[in-house]
């Protein structure tokens, strides 16, 4: 049942999704400025993830590029994990924000800019003469594109009401996946068929190129320093808007704190690696080695950061840490998508050595059906979240991406059948979409408008920590246990985000309520 505030502020706000049905609820996407922008702007983002990754692989592999040096084009996306350590830069300087620009837009529009820049002298380079060159390419596309990422998912959560981030969320997402297909589809048929491959990026920079125009026609959205007061997760006043610090400490701070990790990391993991072969120990002293060493440099690193001053990078998280529960909230966004990634890991291998399928026939089934259900499933996760409190939408959704994963195991113990893999793929990817739409609004509700930018790269960089230790585990028990086990332990591992999430009930219930006494300050 939806608080009274939430219920006032549904009835007064014409933005809000009142009405029932999906198509009513995202009819919003034609009359609101600030969900249609989330449909750009989320294209924009899922744009060039492909361009330096599958897209790219491509182009080299037609080339005749080795396979070992192609191989080392992954590391491209290193970017894409690491871009919480520079994303409080992106809160601390904000280019125009106090000008006609405003808040976000400065940062979106540059880094298409650069994109667009990057495609054309991509485009320019010969793979089989510069391959260094294309490689450095690549890394910076990728830099721009976690950059892009970071200006989105903050302006996403500065510009949106409370009513309108599961619309938002939703719509983004959908946005987003439509550009994975352009970049990672239709640019293959393009390059290949019509353009070639040097043409297709040049392309797809003009694309940027427009895109980094209707940016700047997006809603603007003040500078919260301009702001007297905040609001805490009751809805009362709260701290005033930092000061921020002069520009040399934070880029010395930033500095320090990059330095001090990466020194670390290599006195922990990279030098022992190269002095004492770590492969004889086998993959659990190994991950357990480079768990470790993470560790080690991470805290070291956040030392460093407070040590020698970066607070741009220390006051989101102190800020996150004063409010109740903060460690409980840390806890439920590590386990949320657990049990999904977990079932998901190996689900490809189980098509296709488990059952027999072919790759064709996993390929065709997960690229069509597997995306249209994830994107129905977003869109009904967003149209529940503008009629329901966020608290019973991650509730719902949790359990139904717990129960999706009993599909596989159907799978797992029935006769191979076409039809039921195509109906286990769709509902484990129709109710994945769902939760995705619920926490992505979790976590722009979780975000503080002072440090959104650098407070929702964090939160999501934990989001992702549980499932880099998903493979190394599934595989293991895939092998001890077998198929139809491994399937029902991956159910029981979505449980512990389930009780976590009952113990958070009220603190989740305000989220709610936190921005609904402060709408954000829009300008046009």
């Amino acid at each position: 049942m939806s608080t009274p505030n939430a219920q006032s502020a549904a009835h007064h706000d014409p933005a809000s999704a009142e009405s029932s049905g999906l198509l009513q609820t995202y009819a919003l996407a034609f009359a609101n400025r600030r969900i249609g922008a989330m449909l750009l702007l989320g294209f924009a983002s899922g744009l060039p993830l492909a361009l330096s990754s599958g897209t790219l692989q491509a182009w080299l592999t037609v080339e005749g590029i080795d396979l070992k040096t192609i191989g080392f084009f992954a590391l491209a996306g290193l970017p894409y994990t690491f871009k919480f350590v520079w994303a409080p830069l992106l809160d601390r300087f904000e280019p125009g924000a106090r000008g006609w620009l405003g808040r976000r837009r400065g940062w979106l529009a540059l880094t298409q800019i650069a994109l667009a820049i990057l495609c054309w002298v991509l485009a320019g380079l010969d793979p089989k003469t510069q391959i260094s060159a294309v490689g450095a390419c690549a890394v910076l596309l990728a830099f721009c594109s976690a950059s892009q990422d970071v200006a989105f998912d903050a302006y996403r959560a500065d510009l949106l009401a409370p009513s309108e981030r599961g619309s938002g969320a939703a719509v983004s997402v959908l946005g987003y996946r439509l550009a994975m297909l352009v970049s990672g589809g239709l640019a293959l048929v393009l390059a290949d068929q019509f353009l070639g491959w040097s043409n297709m990026y040049r392309a797809v920079g003009v694309l940027f190129g427009l895109l980094a125009m209707t940016s700047l026609l997006t809603p603007r959205v003040s500078d919260p320093q301009a702001r007297e007061t905040v609001h805490t997760a009751d809805g009362s006043a709260g701290l005033t808007a930092p000061v921020r610090a002069p520009a040399r400490i934070e880029l010395r701070g930033f500095a320090a704190m990059v330095a001090t990790g990466l020194t670390l990391w290599v006195l922990v993991r990279w030098l022992p690696a190269q002095t004492f072969a770590l492969a004889p120990l086998g993959r659990w002293p190994t991950l357990g080695w480079d768990t470790a060493a993470l560790l080690i440099a991470a805290g070291g690193a956040l030392w460093a950061a407070r040590r020698v001053g970066f607070p741009s990078f220390v006051a989101p998280w102190d800020a996150f840490f004063s409010r109740p529960h903060a460690l409980g909230l840390l806890a439920f966004i590590v386990l949320y998508k657990l049990g999904d990634a977990f079932a998901g890991s190996l689900s490809t291998a189980f098509l296709i050595r488990g059952i027999g399928f072919s790759a064709t026939e996993v390929g065709a089934v997960n690229k069509a059906l597997g995306l249209a259900a994830t994107i129905v499933g977003v869109l009904a996760g967003g149209a529940w979240l503008a009629r329901a409190p966020l608290w019973s939408a991650l509730m719902v959704f949790g359990v139904l991406q717990a129960v999706s994963n009993l599909g596989y195991w159907v799978l797992s113990v029935s006769p191979k059948s076409l039809p039921l893999m195509a109906t286990a793929i769709g509902v484990e990817n129709l109710c994945g979409g769902l939760g995705t739409a619920a926490f992505v609004a979790f976590l722009m509700a979780l975000t503080d408008a002072r440090f959104s930018a650098a407070q929702f790269a964090l939160l999501s960089a934990l989001a992702a920590v549980g499932r880099v230790y998903v493979g190394p585990t599934a595989g293991v028990l895939v092998e001890t246990t077998g198929w139809p086990t491994f399937f029902l332990i991956s159910v029981l591992t979505a449980l512990p985000a389930l009780w976590v999430l009952l113990r958070l009930r009220e603190p989740i219930l305000a989220l709610d309520t936190e921005r609904l006494t402060k709408r954000p300050v829009l300008e046009s």
